[in-house]
């Protein structure tokens, strides 16, 4: 019986190994772009070794993978949808001026002695907004870099608040693709996702402003030019309004009458195209133009349509901002849902042949006291963003490998996906080879070691959520 166990936990390491194999290649290769199509080859050809392995070795029938793929697929079709959705409201809000009148109150309230603590916060919110710390990272982020280079901060610690900021938002915001992807593949509400993960995010985020706020005391006043020419740019190309903060005020009482996240997501983005007519309709206009000619009504429609679903260019002649008000739209999201359609398949295919479990097995002593168990998924969600060097391959995997064992001690899924998120989702910028490492290290020109000491909330957030599992605060058993 043991012999048969081990031999079951060596075939089971066979896909995993060639899926390893595979991605330090397209890294190596294709460097971040590899998530441009590179990694879900590799999850289609693990997924090909999976099955020949255990058709010869177990008589696999095709009809089982079949419909383990067909349910994986099936189960993460609704987070497809919200992904769409996500793609068509940063187009919509963007456009609208949502996004950068936001911008512009945030930037007024930035003071030298508290640069720090406002970079981080600013962050933050617009992450949370927007739902994506990569584009946060790529446009506030890069002016954020330049000022605190003026006032005389580290790149690195001016890095270090910049992500720790953007991450925070991006696990909290029900625009987040990754927020998206834990919650829906482990059939967790999204909005009790995100409620249940302030548990141990607020924590976490607390201690890093108080970081960041006495480090940021101990730093002379200085220059705050560059400040006010990224938000004179936004100003001159966007009308800036209070009244556009009418419809991220709507989206956040939707949110708080718990209405279902598909709905939120539709009505937000029809109000702020509503918004996007009303305010900005010159540049509305302006993007309809490049694309067919007729009546100001036709123009108006195209543009509004073009920011649902396409990405759009808008010159303002500062390239920071450049890339802040040129949303992907719906189209954006295409390369992570192909993505997700491929790692569902392996997942599927894993499952099937009752890989996940045995593989499950090696770790399950570990797994035996809630502590262990949040523990165990905590370091395993940590360790393959350095494997498989992606944060979505790694909230799947983990959740796969672990869903059984929280099932199994009657938790409920929103601790898995927490326990998910607190270590996939924010440990992924830490590596230096994986995709977020590389991708944040470039935009900042800042080396992934030398900001990763300074990321703060990235450090602490795992180990909050071991700390919670052991307090047992809010962990109840089915």
């Amino acid at each position: 019986m043991a012999a048969t166990v081990r031999k079951r936990r060596i075939l089971a390491l066979i896909p995993l190994t060639v899926l390893i194999v595979l991605l330090a290649l397209d890294i190596s290769i294709f460097g971040a772009d590899s998530i441009l199509g590179a990694s879900q080859v590799a999850l289609l050809v693990s997924a090909g070794v999976c099955i020949a392995v255990s058709t010869w070795a177990y008589k696999t029938p095709w009809k089982t993978f079949e419909k383990a793929i067909a349910g994986n697929i099936g189960d993460v079709s609704s987070a497809i949808l919200i992904l769409l959705l996500i793609g068509a409201i940063s187009g919509t809000w963007t456009l609208s001026g949502i996004v950068p009148t936001l911008i512009c109150y945030g930037l007024k309230v930035i003071s030298p002695k508290v640069f720090l603590l406002t970079a981080c916060l600013l962050c933050a919110i617009v992450s949370l907004l927007i739902g994506s710390s990569w584009t946060t990272i790529a446009t506030v982020g890069v002016a954020l870099l330049g000022i605190g280079r003026a006032e005389g901060f580290a790149d690195a610690l001016t890095a270090g608040a910049i992500i720790s900021g953007a991450y925070f938002g991006d696990k909290i915001s029900p625009l987040s693709d990754t927020t998206v992807l834990a919650s829906s593949i482990n059939k967790v509400d999204l909005f009790t996702h995100i409620r249940y993960m302030l548990l141990s995010t607020g924590p976490s985020m607390i201690i890093t402003l108080v970081i960041f706020t006495i480090i940021g005391l101990c730093h002379p006043v200085a220059d705050q030019g560059q400040m006010m020419e990224y938000s004179e740019v936004l100003h001159a190309h966007f009308r800036i309004t209070p009244w556009l903060l009418i419809v991220p005020v709507l989206t956040g009482v939707m949110i708080w009458r718990k209405m279902p996240a598909l709905v939120v997501l539709a009505l937000s983005t029809l109000t702020a195209a509503v918004a996007a007519l009303l305010f900005q309709p010159d540049l509305l206009a302006s993007i309809g133009a490049g694309v067919t000619d007729g009546s100001r009504a036709r123009l108006l429609f195209t543009g509004v349509v073009e920011s649902i679903f396409n990405k759009v260019s808008v010159e303002t002649g500062n390239a920071a901002v450049n890339q802040l008000v040129s949303p992907r739209g719906m189209v954006g999201m295409l390369n992570t849902v192909y993505l997700i359609l491929c790692s569902m398949t392996f997942g599927g295919c894993m499952r099937a042949s009752g890989m996940i479990a045995d593989l499950a097995g090696i770790l399950a002593p570990l797994t035996r006291t809630r502590t262990g168990l949040v523990g165990t998924t905590v370091i395993t969600g940590t360790a393959l963003n350095g494997i498989v060097s992606d944060q979505y391959l790694s909230i799947i995997l983990t959740s796969n490998l672990y869903r059984d064992r929280f099932e199994q001690g009657g938790y409920e899924m929103r601790l898995l996906s927490r326990s998910v998120e607190d270590s996939s989702t924010v440990t992924s910028p830490l590596f230096p080879w994986s995709s977020c490492g590389m991708t944040q290290a470039a935009i900042l020109s800042v080396p992934t070691l030398a900001y990763a000491p300074f990321c703060f909330f990235n450090l602490l957030s795992p180990l909050m959520s071991i700390c919670i599992a052991a307090i047992g605060w809010k962990i109840v058993r089915k």
